[in-house]
């Protein structure tokens, strides 16, 4: 007998995903991406083939660490069904096709050792590996309003960025800036695209925070066909923000039928009317929300009786206008 390195499937096994999780996430990725049902193959197919796990560095800046809580989240969870069983959330079967060489929050090493292992694995992966970039980067004053290890995020984020192979924007904050950058904007906190308008192969996924099911599916895209999404005029993918929430709101009836909550608690708001006149910026804001969910596809803002805060449109901080002013009704 001729030993062999374990195959994905193999390995997917000795954690006792069987076949039917494996192809059931295929699936899954398909739905997301909006792709035919077809490319569930395709995209099994192309994971199965891999035989080395790309290399993703993630480094976070100005932000608040939602987009590693929501990353982190996606680990898998207790099986509501069969006690003892656990079901394999989408992160656990995406982290047997990618390598996370280095994350602040997750990584045992800190100080100067983790400075080290940024510093080793940019040199051993250079032009190889994904560069996932979350919270805004300041600039102001040549980027002295926040270091680490004595230099300036400013030139860790452009080391990182400039000898990766793609780079993700994930979150509000590294897409344009997000809190950070709300007006007087102090520290001149940027997205990836404004503090290096020639990132390569950048990818956004505002949110704030980001849904960890967008990344994945894009992250499996990647793996399948060597290349992001397609993307609009602003590096977002079109599968996530193609379209406004309002138009795919399950509420968006009651807004055509002219039924709106008018405060919270009111009959209307307990019968499930629209919560455009309480603020909400579903009609201004493209994301997907509607389809991914959250706490693991249970539920989102608006289903659970919040209006949308335009967490995912430009500049949301200072162009919302009040979290429960509601948009000019033209």
């Amino acid at each position: 007998m001729i030993d062999h390195p374990p195959s994905v499937l193999e390995n997917l096994e000795t954690k006792k995903v069987s076949r039917r999780d494996f192809i059931k996430f295929c699936g899954l990725m398909a739905g997301v991406l909006a792709l035919p049902i077809s490319y569930r193959e395709v995209i099994a197919q192309a994971l199965s083939a891999a035989t080395t796990r790309l290399p993703v560095v993630w480094i976070e800046f100005q932000g608040c660490t939602g987009d590693t809580e929501s990353f982190s989240r996606a680990i898998s969870r207790p099986d509501p069904i069969q006690a003892g069983k656990t079901d394999p959330g989408i992160l656990d079967l995406l982290l047997d096709f990618i390598s996370l060489e280095f994350t602040e929050t997750l990584m045992a090493p800190s100080g100067f050792a983790a400075e080290k292992s940024l510093d080793d694995t940019i040199s051993k992966y250079k032009g190889n590996y994904i560069c996932v970039i979350e919270g805004a980067i300041p600039t102001g004053s040549n980027g002295i309003f926040c270091t680490m290890g004595g230099k300036t995020a400013l030139s860790i984020a452009q080391n990182a960025i400039t000898n990766a192979k793609a780079v993700v924007a994930m979150g509000s904050c590294a897409y344009n800036g997000g809190l950070p950058a709300a007006a007087p904007n102090p520290t001149g906190a940027k997205g990836v695209a404004g503090a290096f308008p020639s990132a390569p192969n950048l990818l956004a996924l505002p949110g704030c925070p980001a849904n960890v099911v967008n990344l994945v599916a894009a992250m499996v895209y990647f793996l399948t066909f060597q290349r992001w999404p397609d993307r609009d005029t602003k590096n977002r993918p079109y599968f996530a923000y193609g379209s406004e929430i309002h138009e795919n709101c399950e509420r968006n009836h009651f807004f055509e039928a002219d039924q709106f909550v008018q405060s919270w608690g009111d009959a209307g708001h307990r019968a499930g009317w629209c919560l455009f006149k309480m603020g909400c910026k579903g009609p201004a804001t493209a994301h997907n929300c509607y389809k991914v969910l959250w706490n693991d596809g249970t539920s989102w803002p608006i289903g659970s009786g919040h209006g949308c805060v335009g967490c995912a449109a430009d500049v949301f901080w200072d162009r919302a206008g009040g979290f429960y002013t509601p948009l000019p009704d033209d």
